[in-house]
């Protein structure tokens, strides 16, 4: 939680109507009334018990019943006094549960050996927390610097492998290289989600031209548009945009991929569209209605990948996650046999937490 959603449920508390105010300190009284029922129970029992003893024995019931009103009006001091230590306390886990990292040290202090019992065992418990949190931060490191070291190693074969395919001029080559752009693609993934998780971000802010961007992507994909005979409908843009030039790029190269990966023949046509808005629309096998609303979901494939049996589901949540990263959105439209159109909003909007 952010510190802002913080001081934003402080601030909705201390802007309660008085009424629900009311009820939230009946409530608590009662609760303490409660917790001390039997004791306000033994002391009514016992006053009865004198009522009864003194009118056995004819003795005057005044006398009883003046030292259970003086025991009582004494009785209903300390009760409040104790209830004053009682909201105090509440209070002050009250503002623990809205703190952004809850920790022990300001546990109310008490003398009580049932409440100091209890806070040992938080003590304990929270103690057997960290380490276990500790455990998984430095198991997940292992697992990232392994996992980083294997994306970079595995450029090497990749890039050998291409330059051997380079020597001829063949279908089987160049499907074989085909290939292995994807397999790099693959890898350039698994490197993007290890930065998106880590500690540290390389974000570089700034104004960057939009069309270089996108030729970048479009001669990346420039054989798959020749292969599969798709044609690309682009115009300059001409437009800047506050952004990071390699994340974005990661962006529109997925949208790219995944519109040559579902359309046949046809087009893929790049445009803007205002306010700022960059749109890839293609002539695809669209995306059913039932499925549009969950495309950018981790591991969603729909219909679509189902029946293509190789789509991760990965690579549109990375690109909202980015996008939200960067102060961006990014929105999908689609009919099904007619093609899908993807509309990622460049106007810089603060930048979320997650």
């Amino acid at each position: 939680m952010s510190t802002q959603d913080g001081m934003g449920r402080r601030e909705e508390k201390r802007g309660e109507a008085p009424g629900v105010e009311t009820f939230r300190g009946g409530r608590l009284l009662l609760s303490y009334l409660r917790m001390h029922r039997k004791g306000i129970g033994i002391f009514l029992l016992f006053s009865l018990i004198f009522l009864v003893v003194f009118w056995l024995y004819d003795l005057p019931l005044g006398a009883v019943g003046y030292g259970a009103a003086i025991c009582g009006f004494l009785g209903l001091l300390a009760l409040l006094w104790d209830y004053g230590e009682f909201l105090r306390k509440y209070r002050q886990l009250a503002l623990l549960k809205g703190e952004v990292g809850i920790t022990l040290e300001k546990l109310p202090q008490t003398d009580q050996e049932l409440e100091l019992a209890y806070q040992e065992l938080l003590k304990i418990l929270y103690r057997q927390k960290q380490e276990a949190v500790n455990e998984n931060q430095r198991h997940y490191r292992e697992l990232t610097d392994y996992y980083t070291i294997w994306a970079h190693q595995i450029k090497t074969p990749i890039a050998a492998m291409k330059l051997m395919l380079q020597r001829e001029d063949t279908a089987v080559s160049r499907e074989l290289t085909e290939e292995l752009k994807r397999i790099q693609e693959y890898v350039e993934m698994v490197l993007v989600v290890l930065r998106l998780d880590s500690d540290s971000t390389d974000y570089v802010i700034r104004e960057y031209d939009l069309d270089h961007m996108v030729r970048q992507a479009a001669r990346k994909y420039s054989t798959q548009f020749i292969y599969k005979k798709i044609q690309l409908k682009y115009e300059p843009l001409q437009v800047s945009v506050l952004t990071d030039e390699k994340w974005l790029l990661f962006v529109i190269e997925q949208v790219l991929s995944n519109a040559l990966k579902y359309t046949k023949a046809g087009s893929i046509e790049i445009f803007m569209e205002e306010p700022k808005t960059l749109c890839i629309r293609d002539t695809g096998i669209g995306i059913a209605p039932e499925d549009l609303p969950r495309i950018f979901e981790k591991g969603y494939t729909g219909y679509n990948g189902r029946g293509d049996k190789k789509a991760s589901g990965i690579g549109l949540y990375l690109c909202r996650r980015i996008c939200t990263k960067l102060g961006h959105r990014i929105r999908a439209s689609s009919v099904v046999g007619e093609g899908t159109t993807i509309r990622i909003s460049l106007e810089r909007r603060a930048l979320e937490v997650e």
